[in-house]
């Protein structure tokens, strides 16, 4: 999962760059934006969360309890769903013009091109929910590559139509043909990313066939589980789409003063580079650990679901502060190596690094955020998520207002962008504050749910010392991940400062060696475990990954755990003394076993 997500995202980067090379960041790039983005958001708003939500559950407890296996019952739920998704679709193509109204105050030209690419992307509705189905079914039947897989193609094709346009057309103002190739293209990407599954579905022996015989078949069931659901997404879009109508506005203004980029495209692409940790770590790691989480809520064992959210933060902020540190310390060379292509110059540039860097500091809250609502879902409550979730919303709404309000059109969309990261921070500590309340009265014995004087950090592959008490005993590694990485920026910018005259290239590769050198130095006396368990992760399943005669090449991938041990360098080198060192630091830590992790032909612990 975590590699499809990878080269999905890396295909992303190149066909961001691609699309800004072509419109640039200005008000033609904000109408595709814009049209580009209301089929997601339409999408969303009315059948997407529930989809992603019960979809997989309810097929799951159809197999179990029906004869057939649960096929007829998904025949009936995809009917159901396809033609909701063919009526919504038809009703969202007719009424654009009325939902361009809504998220932009777009009048003259701007407001027909913008109307223009809603009509032709927003028949992408129909494909997102197809995907979302088909996507749902595999993951029933335990089938997860294809769905991580497939929105690479989706790239693919959408890098294709641009460099089409950009080798065909004269970069001066769209024709409606132009318009045209360039719409339907972005939804052609949709539909090749939708039905590329269909082999996956056919390798796991599923035939479709429509059936209307609802009545009495449970169809009810699913409908009432989504509904606190749909109202978390509504609040999310009702955010969105104030931040959709200031950033327009701000962009609008931004050019009659005279500047370009400043608008709605700028806050999208800083934002789709600032979530790709979040993506790829946080994401990855959530999915594995949802079923399991899940079924201890079920046996009710308040210890194992306190290990595993404390893990998740843990492990995830390990990688994602590190992250965020980078995003916010190398925004300017990130940017310009990213999106510095064609229309977009240094002036774009600088509007998009300081959005990034507006938004990094949230990234840790985002992923945080979301590792603790899934923690809710796994305990089978939807509605405390949403009565959180307006905390952020409201809080979002209101800061971004007071930004654009302060400050300049050039600077408002950095300013909606800090203003979601404070709101990211609060949500998630008053978040973190109604989980630990609610396991502490679902435990009722804290002692007895962690099992007695055992190590609970072991039950489960969590790192030593993480069982700590749920969200609340992440906070001593967040702050140390914190103390080391802030510093670590500040001297990574510095870098990234100093080797900018060669070139953005040299600035990214300078700012991000010195970050990460500065980090490992701050991370030995710090004894960040969650590092040390990210790093063996990682060489491990490295280590799998190739043949027997080279593993012994990477053994030194781990250099962090031998200074840890108190050992030297070398001792990665030396697999009898690199074990011995880890011994040592587990003892040190209070565990009872030898390590024998990194032992040829020896099972993981």
């Amino acid at each position: 999962m975590a590699a499809g997500s990878v080269v999905s995202r890396a295909t992303g980067f190149a066909r961001s760059a691609v699309v800004a090379s072509a419109l640039g960041v200005g008000l033609v790039a904000d109408g595709y934006a814009v049209g580009n983005a209301l089929p997601t958001i339409v999408y969303m708003l009315l059948i997407g969360g529930a989809l992603n939500a019960v979809f997989v559950p309810e097929l799951v407890r159809a197999g179990k309890e029906h004869a057939d296996g649960g096929a007829a019952y998904t025949d009936r739920l995809l009917t159901v769903c396809v033609l909701a998704l063919l009526a919504l679709t038809g009703a969202a193509v007719w009424a654009a013009p009325a939902i361009i109204g809504v998220y932009t105050a777009y009048d003259g030209g701007q407001a027909e091109m913008t109307v223009a690419f809603a009509r032709y992307c927003l028949p992408q509705i129909f494909f997102l929910g197809v995907f979302t189905l088909l996507g749902q079914v595999l993951n029933a039947r335990g089938r997860f590559g294809a769905m991580m897989w497939t929105p690479v193609l989706n790239n693919v094709v959408v890098i294709a139509v641009f460099g089409l346009y950009l080798a065909t057309g004269d970069g001066g103002t769209l024709t409606p043909a132009e318009t045209s190739l360039l719409g339907w293209g972005t939804t052609a990407g949709i539909a090749v990313q939708a039905l590329a599954l269909l082999p996956s579905l056919r390798s796991a022996r599923f035939r479709f066939r429509p059936r209307f015989d609802w009545r009495g078949s449970g169809l009810t069931r699913p409908l009432r589980s989504a509904g606190w659901l749909v109202l978390l997404v509504l609040t999310n879009q009702a955010a969105y789409w104030v931040t959709t109508r200031l950033a327009t506005d701000a962009g609008s203004a931004a050019q009659a003063a005279g500047v370009e980029g400043a608008g709605f495209s700028a806050y999208t692409n800083a934002y789709v580079l600032w979530a790709v940790p979040h993506g790829i770590v946080t994401v990855s790691l959530v999915t594995a650990l949802m079923p399991r989480m899940s079924a201890a809520a079920a046996d009710g064992d308040t210890g194992a679901v306190r290990r595993d959210v404390s893990y998740a933060l843990r492990t995830t902020a390990a990688a994602v502060v590190p992250a965020a540190c980078l995003l916010g310390a190398l925004a300017q060379p990130v940017m310009a190596l990213v999106f510095q292509y064609g229309e977009t110059d240094a002036r774009d540039i600088a509007v998009m690094a300081g959005t990034l860097a507006a938004f990094a500091p949230g990234l840790v809250a985002f992923s945080g955020q979301y590792v603790l609502s899934r923690t809710f879902y796994a305990l089978s409550d939807t509605r405390t998520p949403f009565l959180l979730n307006l905390v952020i919303a409201a809080l979002n709404a209101g800061l971004s207002f007071a930004a654009c309000a302060v400050l300049p059109a050039r600077w408002a969309v950095t300013g909606i962008a800090g203003a979601y990261s404070v709101a990211l921070w609060a949500g998630w500590a008053v978040t973190a504050l109604v989980l630990r309340r609610r396991l502490d009265r679902a435990a009722g014995d804290p002692a007895a749910s962690a099992g007695g004087d055992r190590d609970p950090s072991a039950l489960h592959g969590s790192p030593p010392g993480s069982a700590t008490g749920g969200p609340s005993g992440a906070l001593g590694a967040q702050l140390r991940l914190l103390v080391a990485a802030v510093p670590a920026a500040l001297l990574g910018y510095a870098a990234a400062r100093w080797a900018g005259p060669a070139g953005a290239l040299p600035a990214a590769g300078a700012g991000a060696a010195v970050v990460v050198a500065v980090f490992a130095l701050l991370a030995r006396p710090l004894r960040l475990a969650e590092l040390d368990a990210l790093l063996t992760g990682a060489a491990t399943r490295l280590r799998r990954a190739l043949p027997a005669h080279r593993a012994t090449e990477y053994a030194p991938a781990m250099p962090v755990t031998a200074h840890l041990a108190g050992s030297t360098a070398q001792a990665a080198n030396d697999r009898p003394a690199f074990r011995a060192a880890i011994t040592r630091l587990r003892r040190k830590r209070g565990e009872r076993e030898p390590f024998t992790g990194l032992g040829d032909g020896e099972p993981r612990r």
